[in-house]
């Protein structure tokens, strides 16, 4: 075969692989992609606020009860692919924390993030209730991967990949950095009524959200829904996401103004060291704790100390007129009224068995 004969070949090998190529990448397009999004938090923090802000849904939001589902599409470009997002809502603040289980699974990990939902007015439940959470979605994650590690350990590499390319290569802060493998952000609410706070609890609180959000590799982002650029911004947040729609790069680290801090942004150098109440001393606490994020805690918790973890009462479902279903209704309130019964029988026997005691030892005595 000729030089020219195999020039024309090439270039028909190259025209044919180019088809190929398009037709793939059309393939691609017209593909439904599905993600799982996680909307966890305090309670009444506002997390069906935002979900119904994002979905455009003019509804006044009701309280949550256990795990909510709801989803959003979206067609993707002039194709007829339909993007679907899955919304999962946690209610009752950490009490079902453990709910999170059921949708975030070794088959769900690659497509699903996590917004951390804080409630900026409550800074005295704000910690526990963030600690808890993430240590129960670490916990999670960290069984899931266990679960990979023998049947797809190409998706634990990735995961491990994506958890160090969210602070870059050589990041100074690594040894104190611990960040999630899935997209998490920390979104702080009623920010209407955190900004007439004092200053220096603004400081405190804000300086606060962002070690904990740095060191897990989560951007931070404060949120009311009486203001519209704040609205607008968590819808963005939300739809990148979702859709992997684009994200404005916008920084703000100024505690007097809502934050925006996506993940990566930040330093330890820039967010300094931890404020101390009156009394504390800084060499002390950091000789008490283990770690960086001790430090933090104690200095958090010695300003804002952190109510009882019963101070929370969960809401009965069963009372929930919105599950209302006469015929298990009824068979439920027949059973309480036996449960009752069997309770009060068991008392009496209780009183019988004690005072026939109190009688055998006074005949003996005699």
């Amino acid at each position: 075969m000729s030089n020219r004969e195999q020039d024309f070949k090439d270039i028909w090998s190259i025209i044919e692989e180019e088809k190929l190529k398009a037709i793939e990448d059309k393939s691609d397009e017209t593909k439904s992609q599905e993600t799982n999004v996680f909307f966890i938090g305090c309670k009444n923090s506002g997390k069906t606020t935002l979900i119904l802000k994002f979905l455009e849904r003019e509804e006044t939001p009701k309280p949550t009860t256990g795990l909510e589902y709801t989803y959003g599409r979206r067609t993707r470009g002039m194709n007829l692919a339909k993007d679907v997002a899955h919304l999962w809502e946690l209610g009752g603040g950490t009490f079902l924390s453990q709910l999170l289980n059921i949708p975030l699974t070794t088959d769900t990990i690659s497509n699903s993030s996590v917004l951390i939902i804080l409630d900026l007015s409550k800074p005295d439940e704000l910690w526990d209730v963030m600690e808890s959470l993430i240590n129960e979605l670490r916990s999670r994650i960290k069984s899931i991967v266990s679960d990979l590690r023998s049947t797809n350990p190409a998706i634990v590499t990735d995961l491990r990949r994506k958890a160090k390319e969210k602070h870059g290569a050589g990041h100074p802060d690594e040894p104190v950095l611990t960040p999630l493998p899935i997209p998490v952000a920390f979104i702080g609410t009623k920010y209407d009524v955190f900004q007439d706070f004092d200053p220096e609890k603004k400081k405190i609180i804000s300086r606060t959200l962002r070690f904990v959000a740095h060191k897990y590799g989560a951007s931070l982002y404060y949120f009311s829904n009486k203001s519209e650029t704040l609205v607008t911004r968590c819808r963005q947040v939300i739809t990148h996401f979702a859709f992997n729609g684009p994200l404005n790069q916008a920084v703000s680290m100024d505690y007097n103004k809502p934050l925006i801090v996506p993940v990566g942004s930040d330093s330890i150098g820039q967010i300094g060291i931890p404020s101390l109440s009156s009394g504390d001393d800084l060499a002390k606490i950091g000789a008490e704790s283990k770690s960086p994020f001790d430090v933090w805690k104690q200095a958090y918790c010695g300003f804002f100390p952190q109510a009882p973890k019963d101070h929370q009462i969960f809401d009965d479902p069963c009372k929930d007129l919105r599950y209302k279903e006469p015929s298990i209704d009824s068979m439920r309130s027949q059973k309480d009224e036996e449960l009752e019964r069997y309770k009060k029988e068991c008392e009496r026997k209780a009183r019988q068995r004690e005072q026939a005691k109190i009688n055998s030892t006074g005949k003996r005595s005699s």
